[in-house]
């Protein structure tokens, strides 16, 4: 057995470094008409297309103006300093000539430095507020070049940013927080060495994920997000399935079967659940294959395999360590006798929901159906100004444009590329007839280019008007690219999707759970309370992280009004699995009393009072884990964690400690019912209905 794991281990190992040397760091579309654009602005310019442009603006001293002579050529030397320091392009009044550039006093102009895509000053430029540690820099490399009195501020999306990944955890001591916090829950559930087993197992389980990911890394594009996220992700659920299977075969070792026989009745019993557990959990992480974007399938098909792997290893591997070391690993005086009794906390807890059913469900069901109304308002578009820094020297320079007359909107600029055979001057006066175009510039060096300087941000509603209007005036064969253009038509490509994804998850996961309950009505409770639980989620990210209630003196981040774009979308693919965990926990032992005592009632109380005390010990495990991916100061990765450490919270608590048990009780003998022709269809026995003992 040593001989196996030590193998297994070599093996995952190895494919750790095999798949390590293929993994992608870009952000890849390729079905998006922006993100062609944006790979031709790439080719022609080496910088710029999705990167954001740092903001470089200039104040002249007294009374020179940018038409006073040697002004121009001064700031076409400061801003090609910048550039040269980015090592990317720019463009300005130096170059373009367009006075779009210039504020109503000719005093204040700007120009925009595009970095190149790979990264800005040493960090990828992707997540808001990567780019801003060469400020410095580029404000005095600049200052040297420009007329004696002359002022350099630099701003900029990322120069306003409320965080960046400068000081957060590192992987390796995010995982090390949640190996300590894992460990700590199952001392308190086991207190005995049997705590060390579920780490084992998930030791196990995430390397041999990664084998996973070596087999299908010719076929998919593995990014670097889903290497960082699945062993996170990975220690949580393997611990759960482990957890699950060991606790109930101490339950049978406490009934006085030795660890042969207790670990073939843990499988009959916990390992059908867990069985279950991980195909609704897998299914729902497969479901964003459908969505158009790599990125969010290479992590569908991360969680997928570490779900697998994870269940695959306390299936095979640890029904054969309880059976040949379970008697070493429980303590020397043998199981505790209160594995024999539910927990007397959860079984009165149980008694109250039970009681007290239509109430519990009404306020319960209220309360999160008010946050459902909240998460409505959602915001997933680029952070506006508005919400960003308030002080510090971006802001400052942002107001230094304000007062000259400048527009918000040239901070979310964009770029048009126009192929060979299309005349430029036609597309750009195409572009400037529109509203709320403050200016189309042209530049020399780069004739197939032309710079949109918006009125509006791209983040309003208005700038996303301004985009649409831009895409629709221009030929078939000229391409709109830029960040704020790509990040536009990302949720509109993503999003329009996710009436798909809801129907195929929601199909899957009621066949799964009507074969495993032979019930017609709980899968379709369970699709109900899921999704109540999830827009429950995201009204509860919308205070936290578009209101900002809260958020600084719990979390010490300012919120920027926004939630990523690509945050709902992740959180549902791994909260929906991860609620089904929970789900079919509880209910599989609520179905095992039923069948064993014909009451609902008792199979709610026996149910829950058997598996709460589990439950919340998974919940608290699967939080520390996502809890410890939101320590660092990188909004995105931040924002996308708390949420899926409040849904575990909101989903083991109001959802499987209220809801759960008090509908169940409410449906009464409706729960177990399986018509012969349904039963047919899937393949099971029915299950008839039966009068409903007391």
């Amino acid at each position: 057995m040593t001989a196996t794991i030590v193998l297994l281990l070599a093996v995952g190992g190895a494919s750790i470094a095999l798949v390590l040397p293929s993994v992608s760091e870009r952000n890849e579309y390729p079905g998006l008409d922006s993100y062609r654009a944006n790979q031709k602005i790439e080719q022609v310019a080496a910088a710029g297309g999705y990167e954001r442009p740092l903001v470089p603006v200039v104040t002249l001293a007294g009374d020179t103006t940018v038409d006073s002579p040697g002004v121009r050529a001064a700031l076409g030397a400061a801003f090609d300093r910048a550039a040269a320091l980015a090592d990317g392009r720019s463009v300005s009044y130096a170059d373009a000539g367009d006075p779009g550039f210039v504020g109503a006093d000719g005093r204040v102009t700007f120009g925009l430095v595009y970095p190149p895509t790979a990264e800005v000053g040493g960090l990828p430029g992707s997540a808001l507020g990567e780019g801003a540690l060469i400020h410095e820099a580029l404000t005095s490399a600049m200052a040297a070049e420009l007329p004696p009195g002359s002022r350099v501020q630099v701003t900029g999306l990322d120069s306003l940013a409320t965080g960046t990944d400068a000081g957060g955890l590192n992987v390796p001591i995010k995982l090390a927080i949640t190996i300590v916090a894992a460990l700590a829950v199952l001392l308190w559930i086991f207190r005995s060495s049997l705590a060390l087993v579920p780490l084992l197992v998930a030791f196990v389980a995430v390397p041999i994920s990664f084998l996973g990911l070596l087999v299908v890394s010719p076929f998919v594009t593995i990014h670097e997000t889903t290497v960082i996220m699945l062993p996170l992700f990975g220690i949580g659920i393997a611990i759960d399935y482990a957890l699950i299977l060991v606790t109930r075969w101490r339950e049978e070792r406490a009934r006085g079967n030795d660890d042969a026989e207790a670990v073939h009745r843990a499988m009959g019993t916990a390992g059908h659940a867990v069985v279950f557990s991980s195909l609704a959990v897998a299914f729902g992480l497969v479901t964003m294959l459908v969505l158009p974007i790599p990125l969010l399938r290479s992590l569908g098909i991360g969680g997928m395999l570490v779900t697998a792997s994870s269940a695959l290893v306390t299936l095979v591997l640890l029904p054969v360590l309880l059976e040949r070391y379970g008697r070493r690993l429980r303590r020397r005086q043998g199981l505790d006798e209160r594995e024999e009794a539910a927990s007397r906390t959860w079984t009165g807890w149980a008694r109250l929901a039970v009681r007290f059913r239509r109430p519990a469900a009404l306020v319960t069901a209220a309360f999160l159906g008010g946050l459902c109304l909240v998460a409505t308002t959602i915001n997933l578009n680029v952070p506006t100004t508005d919400h960003l820094r308030t002080s510090g020297p971006g802001h400052d320079a942002l107001l230094t444009l304000d007062r000259a007359g400048v527009p918000r909107g040239v901070l979310t600029s964009f770029e048009v590329y126009v192929p060979p055979g299309q005349n430029t001057a036609t597309v750009a006066d195409s572009i400037t007839d529109l509203a709320d175009i403050h200016a189309v510039a042209a530049s020399p060096a780069d004739p197939s280019l032309l710079t949109v300087l918006p009125v509006h941000e791209g983040g309003d509603p208005a700038g996303r008007v301004t985009i649409s209007q831009v895409v629709a005036a221009v030929p078939d064969d000229v391409l709109v690219g830029g960040n704020i253009t790509q990040q536009v038509e990302y949720l509109d490509a993503t999003y329009a999707m996710i009436p798909w994804m809801l129907a195929l998850v929601a199909l899957v996961t009621f066949v799964v759970l009507a074969r495993a309950f032979r019930s017609l009505l709980i899968p379709i409770k369970a699709i109900v309370l899921n999704l109540l639980s999830l827009g429950a989620v995201l009204g509860a990210m919308v205070v936290l992280w578009q209101w900002g209630w809260g958020t600084e003196a719990l979390l010490g981040i300012r919120p920027d009004g926004s939630i990523g774009s690509f945050v709902p979308v992740t959180i549902f693919a791994f909260l929906y699995g991860l609620s089904m965990d929970y789900e079919v926990f509880i209910l599989s032992r609520m179905r095992e009393e039923y069948d064993r005592t014909g009451s609902t009632g008792r199979a709610v109380i026996n149910g829950v009072g058997r598996t709460g005390r589990l439950v919340t010990a998974a919940a608290l495990i699967l939080f520390f884990s996502f809890a410890s991916m939101a320590m660092g100061g990188e909004l995105d990765v931040s924002v996308f964690a708390t949420g899926l450490a409040l849904g575990i919270l909101i989903d083991a608590t109001l959802i499987r400690s209220v809801l759960v048990p008090a509908t169940v009780a409410m449906m009464g003998r409706w729960n177990w019912w399986l018509p012969a022709w349904a039963a047919r269809i899937l393949r099971v026995p029915p299950s008839p209905l039966a009068p409903d003992r007391p």
